[in-house]
């Protein structure tokens, strides 16, 4: 599709209400209008349409002067995962993923800078960051992040390494985009992803990538850990093998 196809279809009020319940979604206690039209960059009418709108349509509730999502997004988002037929194939094979290592089994797409939990099966121990399904984490320091990365071409992956928010969440995360280029990289010659305490100190993750009938890479699944529990060398050595089995068991999904 050329450029002058995209910005004829582009519907912009859409654009800026997406943003806005994007930026409710951020705040689960609410905003006011005012806060709502700084947050968002738009005038308080602005805000104010956008915002009676989501009421009026039950996507959010209005109290006094605070705003906030509704569950009917709940509902939308359930009905969408719930036609995820590939993770509902995929989540036996994943919990016994975990129970064979007694750690928890994930799986992302790629959204954005980020990547979005689609299934998940909680390990056994206890891990201080709290993932869901709906979960976004930025992907440039996390292993699923850094494995889809590795499926783009190289000029979308250069568009991302220029216009992606990178900061450090740890002093262990790569935020050169020279040296993070060099890691995605890796990770695709390697065909798997190891992230060593870069998004949270005390948490480790390996990744590998579910591919299509096509070749191209349509998500990720990890193992993550605590550091104590695997070295790096271990999780290749022993968390590797079996997330590689899954991936072949969730890949012939798109063969039957």
């Amino acid at each position: 599709m050329d450029e002058e196809t995209v910005s004829r279809d582009h519907v912009g009020s859409l654009e800026r209400g997406l943003g806005v319940m994007e930026i409710l979604a951020r705040h689960p206690a609410g905003l006011t209008l005012t806060e709502m039209a700084d947050e968002a960059g738009l005038t308080r009418a602005g805000a104010r349409r956008f915002l009676l709108t989501l009421v009026a349509t039950g996507y959010a509730t209005q109290s006094a002067r605070v705003f906030s999502l509704s569950p009917r997004l709940l509902t939308v988002a359930r009905t969408w995962l719930g036609g995820a037929s590939l993770w509902t194939f995929a989540a036996p094979i994943m919990r016994a993923v975990a129970g064979e290592l007694n750690e928890a089994c994930s799986a992302a797409i790629l959204s954005g800078e980020d990547v979005v939990y689609v299934a998940r099966i909680p390990g056994r121990r206890i891990l201080s960051v709290s993932l869901d399904v709906g979960t976004r984490l930025p992907a440039y320091c996390t292993s699923m992040g850094r494995m889809l990365l590795a499926g783009l071409g190289p000029e979308d992956l250069e568009a991302f390494l220029s216009r992606a928010t990178i900061e450090k969440r740890t002093a262990r995360t790569i935020t050169d985009r020279r040296l993070l280029a060099g890691a995605i990289g890796k990770a695709r010659t390697d065909g798997f992803a190891i992230v060593d305490e870069e998004l949270e100190l005390g948490l480790r993750s390996i990744a590998v990538p579910i591919r299509d009938r096509s070749g191209s890479t349509v998500a990720a699944i990890n193992v993550s850990t605590q550091s104590a529990r695997f070295s790096v060398v271990e999780m290749e050595r022993e968390i590797l093998p079996a997330l590689l089995g899954a991936r072949q068991r969730i890949e012939d999904f798109f063969v039957v």
